[in-house]
């Protein structure tokens, strides 16, 4: 029941009561020798035992539309200030004229927003000198562990398809040209291992660090973008502005987004994907559309657990990440992070 239908019906129900409080006393100080006199007599043509409880009842009604709409009024002012809370968008408070009560909600409503604006902040300090003092270290470790693999996938594997390749290029060399079935089938293994040895070299390059490395988030997903198109036939477009973060907030952005594509790869059999990288009142918007088959978002599955990192990294620097999904439609992941400008910083 919405407030004006409660209103009314109190306001109806109340002027009831005192109508029948009201006629109760009348009868106990003037008692009625003749009760069909209450039906004779009239006001304004209507017998006085219906005009009393139509006006009294209409009062009612009246007095609950107006009180009705003012309660709901100063309720949706309350709902939309929630909303802009919930949205992490600057709350706008205007003088309603309201009760002293709904002054009180719309205040610490503001008092709210500006202790979940500053501790966005200390959590992204936090977060940018974790990220810095750890990224260092990690990513030695990172990368002489990577560095080592592809070593040693360079000097085995890599090797011995090498030398398989010459092998089956000398075999087919020395047979004489013909189109018999055993030739066919050695020229059929001569290509899969020439296809081997490329997706060899693509997993060599890929063995590297995975941060970004002293480059923009902008340069990073450049980067990613143009490798990740030269290697898949997927229809790949971006536009990311150039925009100056802290460097927690790129480095968490960026590792959202690799998840991202990674699930989009792995999932989705989809045939275009998008990126977008923007700044919209005092928010970065970091969105990826495909149009994969898509997924319902509320499955637990085992896919979940990317999912929950992804919230995790968005909740550190203190944003939100929503996904909105469709079945054959595609899939959209959206990141808002509150930025704090440099002056509020300092002060």
């Amino acid at each position: 029941m919405s407030a004006l239908q409660r209103q009314v019906l109190w306001g109806a129900g109340f002027s009831i009561l005192m109508m029948g409080l009201s006629f109760l006393a009348f009868l106990y100080v003037f008692p009625l020798t003749d009760w069909w006199e209450l039906w004779e007599r009239d006001i304004a043509d209507i017998p006085f035992v219906l005009f009393i409880p139509a006006v009294s009842i209409g009062l009612g009604i009246l007095f609950g539309v107006f009180s009705g709409i003012f309660w709901r009024k100063n309720l949706l002012s309350i709902d939309r200030l929630l909303h802009q809370l919930e949205e992490g968008v600057a709350v706008e408070l205007t003088n309603l004229n309201a009760c002293e009560e709904v002054d009180t909600i719309h205040k610490r409503i503001e008092k709210i927003y500006k202790q979940i604006t500053e501790k966005a902040k200390v959590s992204q300090r936090m977060v940018t000198e974790k990220v810095e003092d750890q990224e260092q270290r990690i990513q030695e470790i990172i990368s002489q562990e990577r560095n080592r693999l592809a070593r040693e996938l360079h000097d085995s594997v890599s090797q011995q398809l090498f030398g398989a390749s010459m092998m089956m290029s000398a075999i087919n060399e020395i047979r004489p040209k013909s189109e018999d079935r055993e030739t066919k089938q050695l020229r059929m293994v001569e290509e899969m291992i020439h296809q081997s040895q490329l997706e060899m070299r693509a997993l060599l390059l890929h063995l590297r660090p995975a941060a970004l490395k002293g480059k923009t988030l902008q340069e990073g997903i450049a980067e990613l973008l143009v490798e990740l198109s030269q290697k898949v036939t997927m229809e790949i477009q971006w536009k990311v502005e150039d925009i100056s973060l802290d460097k927690g907030i790129e480095d968490h952005l960026f590792r959202i987004l690799q998840e991202s594509v990674s699930n989009t790869l792995r999932h989705s059999k989809a045939t275009k994907l998008e990126v977008l990288l923007i700044e919209r009142d005092d928010l970065i918007i970091m969105r990826v559309v495909d149009d994969g088959v898509g997924f319902e978002v509320k499955d637990d599955k085992a896919g979940s657990y990317g999912m929950q990192i992804m919230h995790e990294r968005a909740v550190e620097v203190g944003g939100t990440l929503k996904v909105i999904s469709v079945k054959n439609k595609g899939t959209r992941l959206e990141v808002k992070v509150p930025i704090t400008h440099k002056g509020e910083d300092d002060d």
